[in-house]
């Protein structure tokens, strides 16, 4: 991955992160929704999760972890797999899905390396850590 495109992941990154952000505020009366054990997994909260070092190291750990699919490469696949996962209360990663495709075999590889993440420090509601959906895009040029 070249800097540019690391740049560009970055601020997609930030963008998705802050578009969800102000889409939530809008629709504050629905700030949780409910699973299968009644757990509650949080969009709108007081302090968002964190991976270690912040986004920068975030960005670095999927650099220097991705591989850009062969199948992928030979098509000429290229774009922005979007992946939405659950950052649990003790940080790690759960539920992870793709939200937007692109094939080749970029989605599952953006799946792996989103599954690969050491545990981040937990979004915090009302001084208690709790579950947050978060999405992140991935760019394979």
């Amino acid at each position: 991955m070249t800097f540019s495109r690391i740049i560009n992941l970055f601020i997609v990154f930030l963008f998705l992160h802050n578009y969800q952000a102000c889409a939530q505020i809008e629709n504050q009366s629905d700030n949780s929704k409910k699973t299968k054990n009644d757990e509650q997994i949080f969009n709108f909260i007081e302090k968002y999760p964190q991976f270690p070092g912040g986004d920068s190291a975030l960005i670095e750990y999927i650099k220097a972890n991705l591989t850009y699919p062969t199948e992928a490469r030979e098509k000429g696949i290229e774009g922005t797999v979007i992946i939405q996962f659950v950052v649990e209360k003790d940080g790690s990663i759960t539920n992870v899905i793709v939200t937007q495709s692109i094939g080749g075999g970029c989605d599952e590889e953006a799946v792996r390396v989103i599954k690969s993440l050491p545990k981040w420090e937990p979004g915090m509601q009302k001084g208690q850590p709790i579950r947050v959906y978060f999405t992140i895009p991935i760019e394979f040029v």
